[in-house]
């Protein structure tokens, strides 16, 4: 079984990677939240008992993860079809943590209207590569070309 936190540090890890993202404590409770323009898109506590991420993700993705994975759960403390709760342990591992953080980014900056989203043109290059690499995962996982348009 994976340490307990190494759910947390991996999401945590991830986020820390995308553009325009900010990380504030919340004293009540003991919460972590992870915002791109001021839009939640990660928690992270360990409330429930146990050390726990919550990442937004698409209704009908959530419930396949939540069939398909039994350390993924309904949002603890949220909207139980918008949001879902990665347990520590299992086959939960980084690469699919940190899919699931940049979808749930993803599904936030995608609702964002324009002048709020984060500028590519002011991106430092680790954070241009994140973010381009994130939006053709997307294109893929979408069934749509493997590479950009020439």
């Amino acid at each position: 079984m994976v340490h307990d936190i190494t759910v947390q540090e991996w999401a945590a890890a991830r986020a820390a990677e995308l553009p325009s993202v900010e990380r504030s404590h919340q004293s009540t409770g003991d919460w972590e939240v992870w915002k791109v323009s001021g839009k939640v898109f990660m928690l992270q506590t360990a409330m429930p008992g146990e050390p726990v991420v919550i990442l937004k993700a698409d209704p009908a993705d959530a419930l396949a993860l939540r069939e398909a994975h039994s350390d993924i759960t309904a949002g603890y403390h949220m909207n139980k079809v918008h949001w879902i709760t990665v347990h520590p342990g299992g086959a939960v591992d980084a690469e699919l943590v940190g899919d699931l953080v940049n979808d749930s980014y993803r599904l936030v900056v995608e609702a964002l209207p324009q002048a709020q989203r984060p500028p590519v043109a002011a991106m430092n290059g680790r954070e241009r590569k994140a973010f381009v690499h994130d939006v053709l995962a997307a294109v893929r996982f979408a069934g749509g070309p493997a590479q950009p348009p020439a």
